[in-house]
């Protein structure tokens, strides 16, 4: 069904906290098998997360500042994330 030009492709953000939640608890999960400790196994599936969601928001084309939520705010959190595992570390 193609949708009309006036209609927002734009999430909510209950349902972006909601997707980043689900995935920072599948990350978490993985870690945890890890076989190089479970920090150093979050700190590359969170640098991972981080490009991943470089990429979906260039091929998605969404604003980097935009008001809404979007995969960019989601990579910047994976960022934090990814400094607070490497200080802790």
């Amino acid at each position: 069904m193609p949708q009309s030009p006036d209609m927002s492709r734009a999430l909510s953000p209950t349902r972006v906290l909601a997707r980043f939640a689900v995935r920072v608890t599948l990350l978490a999960t993985f870690a945890a098998f890890g076989s190089i400790g479970f920090g150093k196994s979050l700190a590359a599936l969170l640098w991972m997360s981080i490009i991943l969601c470089s990429v979906v928001g260039l091929i998605k084309r969404e604003p980097l500042f935009g008001a809404t939520l979007n995969h960019w705010d989601e990579g910047v959190a994976f960022g934090a994330l990814f400094a607070l595992i490497h200080i802790v570390n």
